[in-house]
This record gives C-alpha cells, sequence and structure tokens, in this order.
C-alpha cells in the first residue's frame, strides 16, 4: 500500500508539535524566575554567595556552592539557572531511557505535569543548594544500576554530577550515604541487580565529594575544615524540643554555663535562636557558644535517651508532611539582599525590579495544588512499592521506587532530627515521589508501540 504525502505530513506534524515543547521544556522549567523578572532569591542564598568575598567558614553554608554561584555572577545568574534546567531535564529523560521508558511524548507529559504540580521548577529558579538535593538521588541512582546502558561520558557527568551535589550541602550528602551504606547491605541479596562496579562508583562520589568541600574550604579560608555548624543546629532543635531547658536546669545549679542566665528565656525555636535575636546574639554566636552547644548536645543525648529517642521519631514523622513549596522565599530576606548590595553591586538593579522583592512571591495558591500532589504521590509511592514487593516484582522501577523512598525517609531523618521539621526541606525532595509515580503510570496504561 502507498503513502501520500499527505499522510507523511499528517504523521510528521505530532511529531514536529513534540520536538516543539521538548525544546521549550528548558525555559518552561524555569519559568517562575522569567515570571519574577531575576532568579529567585532565599534567605539562605547571601550565606552562599558571600563565601567567595568574606575568606571565611560559615555554618552550613557550602564553599564549593558559593563558588558555583560566583562564577555565575556576571551573567545575572541566569547561568546558573540554566544549569539547573537543563540537569533536570537530562536527568528525567536518562531515568526514563535507562528504565527503557523513553518516548518524546512520555517524557514531555510527565515534565509539564512536574512543572505544573510540584515544586521542581521553584527549585530549578532558585539560587539555592536544594535543587541538587533530589537531582542527587537520581544520578546516584542511574550511576549504581545503568551499567552498559549508558555512555562512557554519560557515567564520567553522572559522576561528577553526585560528588559536586554532595559537596553542595551536608544533609545531601548524608543522604546519598545512606543510600550507598543501604546498598551495600542489600548487594548480597539483590546480587546483579546491584552491580559491585555501580556500587564503587557510587560510593566514591562521596568521596569526592567531601574531598571537593575540604578543598574548597582551604581555598577560600586557609583552613582544612569542613563546614561547621551541625552541633549548633543539632542543639537548636533540641531547644525546641525543650531538652536544652531541661538540661540547663538540670546541671545550672553545680555547672557554669554561659547560657545559664538565659535558661528561663530561650525562645520557643531553633529560628528564632539561631538566626533572630536572641541571646545567642550576646553570647558570641557560634564562635562564642560552639564548644558549649556541642556539650550540650552530647551529655543531653546520654541524661535523656528516650526523650531524644521519641523527640527525633516525632520529628521525622512532622518532617515527611512539611512538603510545602517557596519556604524563606516570600518573605523579606535582608541579609541576602545586604549581601549582593556589598559584593556585587551590578546586580542590585536587577534585582530591586523583581517580583519577589516587591512582595509579589506568594506561594498559598501554588501549595494549594504542590502540598496535595506531595502527599498522595507519597501514598501512592508505598502503594507501588508494596505491591511490588508482595508480588516479588524486582526491576529497576520497583528499584528506583525504594530508592525513592529511603531517600524521602532518611531526608527526613536526617534534617528533622538534626534541623527541626521545614517545608523546605520535604518540598526539595517529594517531587522525586510523584516522578516515580508517573513512571509507573505511564507504564501501566501507555503504549510502548508507538514511535519514540
Amino acid at each position: 500500500m502507498s503513502i501520500t504525502t499527505d499522510q507523511l505530513r499528517a504523521r510528521a506534524a505530532p511529531t514536529f508539535w513534540l520536538r516543539l515543547a521538548a525544546m521549550a521544556l528548558p525555559l518552561l522549567m524555569i519559568a517562575p524566575a522569567f515570571w519574577n523578572g531575576y532568579p529567585l532569591l532565599q534567605w539562605d542564598t547571601g550565606g552562599y554567595l558571600a563565601r567567595w568575598y568574606e575568606g571565611y567558614l560559615v555554618p552550613s553554608r557550602s564553599t564549593v556552592f558559593g563558588i558555583y554561584l560566583h562564577y555565575g555572577e556576571g551573567f545575572g545568574f541566569w547561568i546558573n539557572l540554566a544549569v539547573q534546567s537543563l540537569a533536570t531535564l537530562w536527568l528525567l529523560q536518562l531515568t526514563l531511557r535507562v528504565l527503557s521508558m523513553m518516548q518524546t511524548f512520555r517524557f514531555v507529559t510527565i515534565s509539564l505535569v512536574l512543572i505544573v504540580s510540584t515544586a521542581l521548577p521553584w527549585l530549578a529558579s532558585m539560587l539555592l543548594t536544594d535543587i541538587f538535593a533530589g537531582l542527587s538521588v537520581l544520578s546516584l541512582f542511574l550511576l549504581v544500576i545503568a551499567g552498559n546502558r549508558i555512555s562512557g561520558l554519560e557515567r564520567t557527568s553522572l559522576f561528577v554530577f553526585t560528588a559536586f551535589s554532595a559537596a553542595t550541602h551536608s544533609a545531601t550528602l548524608g543522604v546519598l550515604l545512606g543510600l550507598c551504606v543501604v546498598g551495600w547491605t542489600m548487594r548480597p541479596l539483590l546480587r546483579r541487580r546491584l552491580p559491585i562496579a555501580g556500587l564503587a562508583q557510587g560510593s566514591l562520589t562521596i568521596v569526592v565529594g567531601a574531598l571537593m568541600l575540604i578543598s574548597a574550604d582551604h581555598a577560600l579560608s586557609g583552613k582544612w575544615a569542613w563546614t561547621p555548624g551541625g552541633t549548633g543546629v543539632a542543639f537548636g532543635r533540641m531547644m525546641q524540643d525543650g531538652i536544652v531547658a531541661r538540661f540547663l536546669n538540670d546541671h545550672c545549679p553545680r555547672e557554669n554555663f554561659k547560657l545559664c542566665p538565659y535558661r528561663n528565656e530561650l525562645p520557643a525555636t531553633a529560628d528564632e535562636f539561631l538566626w533572630g535575636k536572641s541571646m545567642f546574639n550576646t553570647l558570641g554566636r557560634f564562635e562564642g557558644l560552639d564548644e558549649e552547644m556541642g556539650y550540650i548536645v552530647e551529655h543531653s543525648l546520654a541524661d535523656y535517651p528516650a526523650w531524644q529517642a521519641g523527640a527525633a521519631l516525632r520529628a521525622m514523622g512532622q518532617q515527611l508532611i512539611h512538603v510545602a513549596t517557596g519556604e524563606g522565599a516570600s518573605v523579606w530576606i535582608p541579609h541576602t539582599y545586604g549581601i549582593i548590595e556589598r559584593y556585587i553591586p551590578a546586580q542590585v538593579a536587577p534585582m530591586r525590579a523583581a517580583r519577589q522583592q516587591h512582595w509579589g512571591l506568594n506561594f498559598d495558591y501554588v501549595n494549594w495544588l504542590h502540598v496535595p500532589v506531595a502527599l498522595i504521590s507519597m501514598l501512592a509511592l508505598v502503594a507501588l512499592l508494596g505491591h511490588a514487593l508482595a508480588h516479588r516484582k524486582l526491576d529497576d522501577l520497583t528499584l528506583l521506587a525504594a530508592t525513592v523512598t529511603l531517600a524521602l525517609l532518611g531526608n527526613a531523618f536526617i534534617c528533622g532530627v538534626i534541623s527541626g521539621p521545614h517545608d523546605r526541606y520535604g518540598a526539595r525532595m517529594v517531587w522525586l515521589a510523584t516522578f516515580v509515580v508517573l513512571m509507573a503510570l505511564a507504564r501501566r496504561f501507555g503504549d510502548d508501540s508507538k514511535g519514540r
């Protein structure tokens, strides 16, 4: 049977529109920044930007990420957003391809659903480490299981990306480390599903990421040291749970802590204590209180083990449901503005002209959709994993579902227990659950016989 020119044109038309849509995805992935008129900022952004200029280490502010932002300054940070957008789409399509699910229509549809219904485009549009938290889980998974299904260049790119992501935030490194430990633990049971070579490469990214961070810290501060702050952040969470006040009341009669005179005036939240106008400032902040906070953290763990365990479980559970988009981006962030004004004056005018700096950013309406989608996605992810395990179905999609479930739990434990529950920590990971569920739906109801 002959095929007419009209038939060929009819077949080519959908392909043309799909390819056009795929080409538009990088722009749509950072649409919030275009709407804002400037890359989105957050209250932590200034601390990262300042690392290049100030020459000393600041708690919880990665110098690696600070250097990454510095090299985007001359381009108004749009080059950083371009990297984040392209990296996101690259990992989405590579995951689909490795799992033998890559079709243009499927890729475009899943990407658009994620853009509309999750925090993903807001993360990609923001000058913050959070976008790399979720993406690094995908890159580590692919590095471990892909084997000969990807090229040498792709494997190298995954390795570098995962190591860099691990260096951007200690919590991200912790999640990736936990996944590697679980991978090695499960290797005797899963055998070929978790290749030794893949696990070794994935584990090596953690080492390289740690070395990258220590080297950057030395380059900018002259000290061979890890980014400080973990003890202080954990202290803040324990203070928020009432543990610090109890410890001080129990010990101050016989031990002379700097915080003893303030034990009945401690703020209600860790954020108020660490970042507000509290006695923390009066007593010298991290430099003046770090040793004392570390002592209290260590000894309160020994003094109140049951209380600590209960508080940790509650914090982890609360963190799992704190998934709203936009925390710290729709409030007044004078520190970040001040850092830009002090060190990057060329960016002051466009920064001040953005909607965000005119209180034009409101996430209430966004979260009417994002929060239900996130919570439903997590429930669906657990159901998907449970169904697969009940039927002894251990394909790559099940492995990905298990990896994302572990990542969500690990993220909730590390962030909830150490820092206390925050929506920001949940939103940066939970879109992975939506992605896996969309892939499962596409496999269940899709037609893989259609052209790719």
